[in-house]
């Protein structure tokens, strides 16, 4: 039995606990960083004996700039400051290709809890997420790195870390056959999971998987990117699946009913992302006006969400998916306003003229586009991939005008970077793709 004088300790050290955090949440400014330098960050974990949280992301992601402007900055995180030392990696800069080689960024944002003393991998996160599930991720960080956390979901996520996602696949399923729903690690293995699934083309399983654990998960911050996830899978059943125009469906239903339930905890990226798979549904079962109204949905949650920000940064974190949604209406004049206030905003930011360009070339107003084109490609931060993705729109650019040389001389540049890039930035893939163009587009 507790006693009254015991009782009283605990209530107090409450008291002051509360207090403490209040104190911390005041002065929070957000999560202190390293930037691009991770033999820095490592030194700094081992003096410190910490795990190192690395978010890998782009200036170009969308979901990277979410989290930075709405996350990252939360001051519920402010307990968590303490625990972890923080690295911020710019993957398009040169000098942080050697980390994409070491740990792997399939998709971004990738974030990674590593363990400097032997630089490996605890954990790993694709994709955005809310305050709440972040703070949740770390308390699983931390007892990772003091091995307190169950033996074969340690295996599953140290596999998961380190990209070896078909052994990661059978691992977490051994974790979520005999897992209980309602234990704290089960809505990230199911996450992790349903990814490495996508990875290895596992369509069938993920989308069992998902049909499995969004009933158990559906009031949960993650339920929007279990049933985004879940619907990609569905459209990609093969077209003759018996099942498939059922599990679509019923895919889709909650799916939408996930994006209109302003109730639920969400990040405003993850609901924007099952607008995307809404649209993908619908452009499945070839519905262009249901395709339509979802575009039309999604503009105006953009929208909202762009007008509720309260700094330019946070506003211009939904310029991409904003322009996106335009373009699927055939209303690529209503993205320009709001990318011109950006370039205004953010004059050495390489994305605003790009994205200019983008919706200049749906127009069919050369001139403009490729005057945005060449602003962009003059910008900072544009020796690394993005740089390829420029120069893509500056080709489609001159051949819209008519100028096949031009065309033909943009395309050769994009080749001649993307062969110059390093490893963890280089691409065969791409680079295979663009030697076929040009050699499509014949002599010069």
């Amino acid at each position: 039995m507790r006693s009254p004088l015991r009782s009283a300790l605990l209530i107090a050290a409450a008291g002051l606990f509360s207090l403490s955090c209040a104190s911390a949440q005041a002065s929070f400014k957000g999560l202190p960083f390293i930037h691009d330098d991770y033999a820095a960050a490592v030194a700094e974990a081992k003096e410190k004996d910490a795990p190192i949280f690395v978010a890998a992301s782009t200036p170009w992601c969308h979901s990277c700039q979410s989290m930075k402007q709405y996350v990252f900055t939360d001051p519920k995180l402010a307990p968590a400051v303490d625990r972890f030392v923080w690295l911020s990696l710019d993957m398009e800069l040169t000098e942080n290709a050697p980390f994409r080689t070491k740990f792997p960024v399939e998709a971004f944002p990738t974030y990674f809890v590593i363990d400097a003393r032997g630089e490996k991998p605890l954990l790993r996160w694709v994709g955005s997420c809310s305050p709440e599930r972040l703070l949740a991720l770390l308390d699983e960080a931390a007892l990772a790195y003091r091995g307190e956390l169950p033996a074969r979901l340690a295996q599953a996520d140290a596999l998961y870390g380190e990209g070896k996602n078909a052994e990661a696949v059978a691992a977490y399923q051994d974790v979520l056959d005999t897992a209980d729903p309602a234990a704290p690690y089960f809505p990230r293995a199911v996450e992790s999971q349903l990814f490495a699934l996508a990875m290895t083309d596992e369509i069938e399983r993920g989308l069992a998987l998902a049909e499995r654990a969004l009933p158990l998960l559906r009031e949960t911050s993650c339920a929007g990117n279990i049933a985004n996830v879940g619907l990609t899978f569905a459209v990609q059943l093969p077209e003759d699946h018996p099942d498939r125009p059922r599990r679509m469906a019923d895919m889709e239903r909650q799916a939408l009913e996930i994006a209109s339930d302003t109730s639920l905890e969400m990040a405003a990226d993850d609901r924007s992302g099952l607008y995307i798979a809404l649209l993908g549904a619908r452009e499945a079962v070839g519905d262009e006006k249901g395709y339509r109204m979802i575009a039309g949905q999604w503009a105006a949650f953009l929208d909202g969400a762009a007008a509720a920000a309260k700094t330019p940064a946070a506003r211009a974190v939904f310029d991409s998916h904003r322009l996106s949604a335009y373009l699927e209406l055939d209303q690529p004049a209503k993205a320009v306003p709001f990318l011109e206030q950006s370039e205004r905003d953010f004059p050495d930011d390489y994305n605003p003229p790009a994205r200019l360009a983008v919706a200049y070339k749906a127009m069919k107003d050369w001139d403009l586009a490729h005057a945005a084109a060449d602003r962009a490609l003059a910008k900072p931060g544009t020796a690394g991939p993005r740089r390829l993705q420029m120069l893509h729109t500056l080709a489609e650019v001159h051949a819209g005008r008519g100028d096949t040389d031009a065309a033909r001389r943009t395309v050769a540049d994009a080749l001649r970077h993307a062969e110059g890039l390093p490893q963890g930035q280089r691409s065969e893939r791409t680079i295979e793709g663009l030697r076929n163009r040009l050699e499509a587009m014949g002599p010069a």
